[in-house]
């Protein structure tokens, strides 16, 4: 079975989480999830800083989609400082089928996402601009950037086309 990888990136609130899971739910039964803050947060419960056990985790679950399941979708802010050697290694390991998507948003559109989301009430502004990381992409050929004016279902179906599936 040829796996197909989906990186989704972004700033906190732009919208990686939500994208991530329609995707999936398009994609089908299968499709392995690995976001960063379930792994990080919820089965590790450790801080996002250097070296954190989380890398190595997300690196391993993704690569045990390979030949297993028709799509892998890795999804998190996944920070370029932190997690972009971990990103390139599972590019080069799916090479040549891996997608990377990065929410290259405004501060301000962040921030209005954000608002519109269950968790408003867990952080707010202050906290997204201390967190606020502009123009973290990876610089990568291929990289599709994902801006404010595209919306959810534009994002989906731009992605579907490079994926070359049906909706």
């Amino acid at each position: 079975m040829e796996t197909k990888l989906i990186i989704i990136r972004g700033n906190s609130g732009s919208g990686k989480t939500t994208i991530a899971k329609r995707l999936q739910s398009h994609l089908g039964p299968g499709t392995l999830l690995v976001s960063q803050d379930t792994v990080r947060r919820e089965m590790l419960k450790v801080p996002d800083k250097e070296g954190n056990l989380s890398v190595e985790l997300i690196r391993q679950i993704a690569e045990y989609g390979k030949g297993k399941c028709r799509f892998v979708i890795v999804e998190g802010i996944l920070n370029k400082n932190r997690y972009g050697e971990m990103l390139s290694r599972l590019m080069k390991f799916y090479h040549p089928k891996a997608y990377i998507y990065y929410f290259r948003l405004t501060f301000w559109e962040t921030v209005r996402r954000h608002n519109m989301r269950l968790k408003k009430t867990e952080f707010g502004e202050e906290a997204l601009r201390a967190w606020w990381n502009p123009r973290d992409e990876l610089g990568v050929k291929g990289e599709t950037m994902l801006t404010n004016e595209i919306s959810q279902d534009e994002i989906i179906k731009l992605m579907a086309d490079q994926l070359e599936i049906d909706l």
